[in-house]
């Protein structure tokens, strides 16, 4: 290209970088503000700097959970390939036992016999009474609870009347018979009454008491039996690979001492396999799904990779990672405001005792230790 045909061209580029600006300047000369109906929106405050910067940080947190869920679904595959798994959920009806094997469809155990739903359900019966009048006790002018305590001895009488027809034993049948009578000679008086009294309610509640005991051992029983013998088909089924099992059940708060299907099994695991297989997950209701418990178990068989891999402790993410520092803070800031410590002692990382109270003391420990 000659040289004149270069100036040329650099001539023209400037007279159109000229044109651009000069048609630039005229367009921001000539555009209007934005009208007032735009306030709403023009007038919004942008986030300063530092909460700019505090965000994009903070959201790192957000796009790991992201991820995190992403691998987990690979890691829960993995597991399942590799080890038979066992769910133990709560139910209504007795609980669940799910058996999940490498390679086959999950094996769901059978239902715990119905027997045991209509003890808890004539048990539950007397009990709620209890507390169904407990906000009415001594309120002579509140007949709010009436309609509702009636429509209720209906539901009663019609049990009554139906508990021939079931398969329980005859003591059983008997015994709940005495229940629901009971509560329905309560109900009779309280609503002859007019006004429940503190008096009545400890009256009804020491005439069941008996009773009422005979119901909880015998579906305690019945569960208990229930399980015991599908655990052990389970445990005979798989052979050796009994041996690389992972097992969980759910609890809520009030059910976690001496939790039913932990507790069966337990039985069959090694005491050292507790908190290692055999874990026991809090949950915030009576019922959760499967996927959920596996979610669970998934996190915490993974996190375990973690710890081994960053900080050389299989159990390390079992436990609360912020916990040993805090513990730290806490025992320097109570000792220098002069508060004594409340901490319980130190326990190694993969901890093998049950994941429950386990410290024996003075008073009753069951029903049966109670008058």
């Amino acid at each position: 290209m000659t040289l004149f045909r270069l100036a040329g061209l650099r001539s023209t580029l400037f007279a159109a970088s000229a044109l651009a600006m000069v048609h630039a300047s005229a367009w921001s000369q000539v555009q209007p503000a934005a009208p007032a109906y735009m306030n709403v929106i023009t007038g919004a405050a942008v986030p300063s700097p530092d909460r700019v910067a505090f965000q994009t940080l903070v959201a790192l947190n957000a796009g790991m959970f992201e991820l995190y869920g992403s691998a987990g679904k690979l890691v829960q595959g993995s597991i399942l390939a590799q080890h038979p798994v066992i769910l133990g959920l709560f139910s209504g009806a007795g609980g669940r036992m799910i058996l999940y094997r490498p390679g086959q469809p999950s094996l769901e155990g059978p239902q715990v016999p119905e027997a045991y739903q209509i003890l808890k359900s004539v048990g539950h019966s007397v009990m709620a009474l209890g507390v169904v009048v407990g906000p009415h006790i001594g309120k002579a002018d509140d007949n709010s609870w009436q309609s509702s305590v009636a429509a209720y001895r209906v539901k009663l009488q019609a049990a009554l009347g139906s508990l021939d027809a079931t398969s329980l034993p005859a003591e059983w049948r008997a015994n709940n018979a005495a229940l629901i009578r009971e509560n329905i000679a309560f109900i009779d008086r309280i609503l002859g009454e007019k006004v429940i009294t503190f008096a009545a309610v400890q009256d009804f509640a020491a005439r069941q008491r008996a009773a009422l005991k005979n119901n909880i051992r015998w579906a305690a029983d019945t569960q208990v039996t229930h399980w015991m013998r599908v655990l052990a088909e389970w445990k005979r089924m798989l052979g050796a690979d009994w041996s690389k099992v992972y097992a969980a059940s759910n609890t809520i708060y009030v059910a976690r001492q001496n939790n039913v299907l932990f507790s069966v099994l337990a039985q069959f695991f090694q005491p050292q396999d507790i908190n290692s297989r055999l874990i026991l997950i809090e949950t915030v209701s009576f019922t959760t799904t499967p996927a959920d418990m596996l979610e669970s178990l998934t996190r915490i068989i993974s996190d375990r990779t973690v710890g081994e891999t960053f900080f050389g402790s299989r159990y390390l993410m079992d436990y609360e990672l912020m916990g040993g520092d805090a513990r730290d803070s806490i025992e320097r800031i109570a000792k220098a405001q002069g508060m004594p410590t409340n901490l319980p002692p130190r326990v190694p990382f993969g901890s093998t005792q049950w994941p429950t109270l386990i410290t024996p003391g003075e008073g009753p420990t069951s029903l049966a230790d109670l008058p």
